[in-house]
Parts: C-alpha cells; structure tokens; sequence
C-alpha cells in the first residue's frame, strides 16, 4: 500500500511544542499494479502521488484531508472488460472512475472513500507515443481526470467538459505538465 508522503513545518517557541499536523491537501492513494506492462512508465508511484497531491491542493476543489482513492494499474483486457461489464462498451479506454458506492442495504459512506480509477497501460503508453509526450505526463493527466470524475466532474455535456479540462491544465501546471488539450505546435 502506497499513501501520500507529506512535509510540513512547524515553527515553534521553546513554550509551544511542535504540532504534528497534517496538511489540509493530503489524499491517501493506494496503488495496485494489477497487471499490463507498466515498465515504459519508469517508476510510477512518484508521479501518480505528485499528480494526486496537485489535484489535492487545487484551490477550487473540495479539501482532500482524510480522503482516500485507489489507483489500480492494468491492462486493455482488464479494463476492457471492466468498460464492458460497467458500461456496456467492448473496448477499451485510458482510464475508468469508479466512484464508491455503498453495497445494497450498507450503510451510507462518510465520504472518505472516493472510489478507484483504473489505468490501462498499452493504451496510455500508445497515446503518449501518438501525441509525442512523456508516457509520466499522460499518466498523471489520467490520475487526474480520474480524480476528478470520482469527485463528481464530467465531460457530457461541452460547458462541463471546459470546466473539466480547465481544472486539469491548472493542476497539470502545477507540476510541470503541459495543457494537454492545448493544440500541438505547428511545426
């Protein structure tokens, strides 16, 4: 299991002990590298946390402290079966945001658990080859278009997806990342 590493410092007198507080942007990820060749990736749970972190601190988002998500790292077959199953689709995709939802007849969540996104490796490495980017940087765009569907954001409609893709290229800034819906330079 793989959580957020936070830092932060305190600034104390001799009369005032240290508070070991944690920051409100913290987000608790768990990674599960379920299957799919992730190895073009490098290692991946630096970026993916950089990526979530960002989303976390996002000035316009909810606060994150005490949330958790989990980040599952597959494969197309795996999320092309996930895409059959839960949306009816025989392909695959990027990445699925499974929102939490409570089984039949439990309780209601405390909002804590915000679901799962799931990744598919060919698919991801295959677009970032296409749109000649780094394979990190595609993958932390999807970390946090996943997020951000598993915190009630869409693109169905065309006034949701500019709020949507806005958000993204703001907290994709923040770490370096390019727009990704930004055109290509002419060349």
């Amino acid at each position: 299991m793989a959580t957020a590493s936070d830092s932060s410092t305190h600034l104390s007198s001799p009369a005032d002990p240290p508070v070991a507080a944690e920051p409100p942007e913290r987000l608790v990820l768990t990674i599960v590298a379920e299957d799919g060749d992730w190895s073009g990736f490098g290692a991946v749970e630096e970026p993916i946390q950089q990526a979530a972190a960002a989303l976390a601190r996002h000035r316009q988002l909810p606060s994150a402290h005490g949330r958790e998500a989990s980040v599952v790292l597959g494969s197309d077959a795996l999320v092309r079966r996930l895409n059959k199953t839960y949306r009816g689709k025989d392909a695959s995709t990027n990445v699925l945001s499974f929102p939490y939802q409570p089984p039949p007849g439990g309780a209601a969540s405390d909002g804590a658990y915000l679901g799962d996104v799931v990744l598919a490796a060919e698919t991801v490495r295959h677009e970032a080859a296409d749109r000649g980017i780094e394979p990190r940087h595609h993958l932390q765009h999807l970390v946090v278009h996943g997020l951000l569907h598993l915190l009630g954001y869409d693109h169905q409609t065309e006034a949701a997806a500019e709020a949507m893709e806005g958000l993204e290229a703001e907290i994709l800034a923040t770490i370096g990342v390019a727009d990704p819906y930004a055109a290509p330079a002419a060349s």
